[in-house]
């Protein structure tokens, strides 16, 4: 939430458990989907084309905050360290590029939420031994995870229709003759799709948070020794985080593959993936919602900026070998001080932030009113 100002009581329940209570949530929800809806696809982003920014920057940021939202469900809320997000999102395209080829008449949409089905199963399994490891010995779990899935999307050819290549094009599908996915669909509409599914995602996570289910993540986030002894059942509990990490980073995977990449390969779903969805999750701020926005934001748009300024400032001077690697210095820099200085990351900080900015003009105000009394 964006403010929780005094003052602002509730007499009934169903006003305190609203989505926004509080009234300037109102105003920023509404801001920012004046920005997503309508300036962005109308004017693009500065100094960026408007098909650059439409197709290399507004949709991959909104697919990723989808999969971040994932991650951070199973390691902000409920604790569960993964490194397998990359996998999850491949079994995603995989099973979703399957069922368009099986049922070829199957709504695109109905496909895609199909697919986060496939992927919340798969995360079932492999989410099993958080039952008995937890910490590094879970983290070690998923990264086999990681590593089988890679392998099977190589070896087992009937995912990929047995293509020689094993890289395949991915169909593309009408819904009332506009085409949305596929190399045929233009940009505004799949970022439309895409930003459609977030809005979704992004309502069910917030209230799957505020009510029991994202009570119960907390509890064994904290101390499951505790939760387990007041009632809360640990195999239902880390289970359905897990189901339902997986099931956004197979919509994630699914959206990734058919309104980004255009195409499908094993090569875009590796370990390299999955951290960078785990650097957008601690730099945004673990347990947040807002800090997954954050976090996919930056470390996607960050790079477009350290671009501009090798461009426009240095005039090309710097190679773009050298910016790339800047880039992974500053990345690694910030990593390590955020864990050190403040661990609720960026979403922290612009919480921070806005308390300061409040207090000094509160501060300001009251300081008015006097020197006015004393005139008087």
């Amino acid at each position: 939430m964006y403010f929780r100002e005094t003052g602002q009581f509730k007499s009934k329940y169903k006003e305190e458990l609203a989505a926004f209570p509080i009234f300037e949530d109102k105003i920023g929800i509404a801001i920012a989907a004046l920005l997503a809806f309508v300036l962005i696809p109308i004017f693009g982003l500065p100094g960026l084309s408007w098909d650059f920014t439409m197709s290399a920057v507004m949709i991959p940021v909104v697919i990723f905050t989808i999969t971040t939202l994932g991650l951070n469900i199973l390691l902000g809320f409920a604790g569960q360290i993964s490194l397998g997000t990359a996998a999850f999102m491949g079994v995603g395209a995989y099973s979703c590029y399957k069922i368009m080829t099986i049922f070829p008449d199957l709504n695109a949409l109905i496909c895609v939420v199909l697919s986060g089905v496939v992927t919340a199963f798969v995360g079932t399994i492999f989410g099993l031994p958080s039952l008995r490891i937890k910490g590094f010995y879970l983290m070690v779990a998923t990264l086999a995870a990681q590593f089988f899935l890679e392998w099977a999307f190589i070896r087992i050819p009937w995912l990929y229709n047995y293509n020689i290549s094993g890289a395949i094009e991915v169909p593309y599908k009408e819904m009332f003759g506009i085409v949305l996915t596929g190399a045929k669909a233009e940009p505004l509409t799949r970022y439309f799709v895409c930003l459609g599914f977030l809005v979704v995602l992004t309502w069910l996570a917030s209230n799957v948070i505020r009510g029991r289910i994202g009570r119960s993540w907390m509890m064994i986030r904290d101390m499951d020794i505790a939760a387990e002894s007041m009632g809360v059942s640990l195999l239902r509990t880390k289970v359905q985080a897990f189901a339902i990490s997986a099931f956004y980073c197979g919509v994630a995977g699914a959206l990734f593959a058919f309104c980004y990449l255009k195409s499908l390969e094993p090569v875009a779903f590796d370990i390299k993936l999955s951290f960078k969805i785990l650097f957008m999750c601690i730099l945004g701020g673990l347990g947040t919602i807002n800090g997954a926005f954050i976090g996919a934001a930056f470390i996607l748009l960050f790079p477009v900026l350290l671009n501009a300024i090798g461009n426009n400032v240095f005039h090309g001077a710097i190679d773009a070998t050298i910016i790339s690697s800047i880039e992974q210095v500053i990345f690694g820099g910030l990593m390590i001080i955020f864990m050190i200085y403040e661990p609720l990351g960026m979403a922290k900080l612009w919480e921070n932030l806005k308390v300061s900015i409040k207090s000094k003009l509160s501060s300001s105000s009251i300081r008015s009113m006097k020197s006015s009394v004393i005139k008087k």
